[in-house]
């Protein structure tokens, strides 16, 4: 595996980081830096993608940067969560590669802990995620319960289609979190599960997008635009191999 890493911030770079714990990781390149880590010998400044299989990067303008990536024939992992041009999709599928997108706290670990949670409730299904976000924290609202150093936080819903309600709770603080809720029925009972996880900011964001690139390297997605959880078991497996903790509640009703 070879990684081209655009990294715009200290999320990036830690991702960056916990790639070099995989052992299957044969270069580590910084595009567009003009010096090398000095961390690994695998870590190396380079100027062009050639040689590459994928690019990972934190930029906001990630959009842009995955049109380069489709051009220069790699995947590409993205942490914001936009929309990607036709023709890039259309070049990406055609190509055999995977755009993926929005792989964060929001989009890539509390989605995909929800996605693995409703896969096995078994029947009459409701689900609620919810996330931190930066900013003051809310006086009254929603009640969510973030497991520890998080604990319970005011938020408020932000989306309710179908099934599943989505929430956000800001904090002021550096710790951050998410949390999924699903209830369903199987064999008469009705069962609710949460799970959730809790951790620094910057350190969650940046499992969150390593998660994406180890997933896209594994071969998990198929080719063309994708979200964490089009294939929400593998990008959690591999959340949780590099790191991620997740506390687990489940009640009988």
């Amino acid at each position: 595996m070879r990684v081209a890493l655009h990294a715009t911030s200290d999320v990036g770079k830690r991702a960056g980081r916990i790639l070099l714990g995989e052992a299957d990781l044969a270069a580590l390149g910084l595009y567009g830096h003009s010096g090398g880590s000095g961390e690994d010998r695998r870590t190396t400044a380079i100027r062009d993608l050639d040689g590459y299989d994928l690019l990972v990067t934190d930029a906001p303008d990630g959009a842009a940067l995955a049109r380069i990536a489709v051009e220069d024939g790699l995947h590409a992992v993205l942490a914001v969560d936009e929309d990607i041009d036709h023709d890039v999709a259309a070049a990406a599928e055609s190509a055999g590669l995977t755009v993926l997108t929005g792989a964060t706290l929001a989009g890539g670990i509390a989605e995909t802990l929800a996605a693995h949670e409703a896969a096995a409730a078994g029947e009459e299904i409701s689900v609620r995620i919810a996330w931190t976000v930066a900013g003051s924290p809310r006086r009254r609202g929603v009640a969510i319960p973030f497991p520890d150093p998080v604990g319970a936080r005011w938020g408020k819903t932000v989306s309710d289609e179908g099934h599943t309600v989505r929430q956000v709770a800001p904090v002021s603080d550096t710790w951050a979190g998410a949390v999924a809720t699903v209830t369903g029925r199987s064999g008469g009972r009705r069962l609710q599960r949460t799970v959730g996880v809790a951790d620094d900011a910057d350190h969650l964001a940046a499992l969150a997008l390593a998660a994406g690139a180890l997933a896209v390297a594994s071969g998990a997605y198929a080719a063309g635009v994708h979200h964490p959880a089009d294939a929400a078991d593998a990008y959690l497996a591999a959340a949780l191999r590099v790191g991620l903790g997740v506390a687990a509640f489940t009640a009988d009703e």
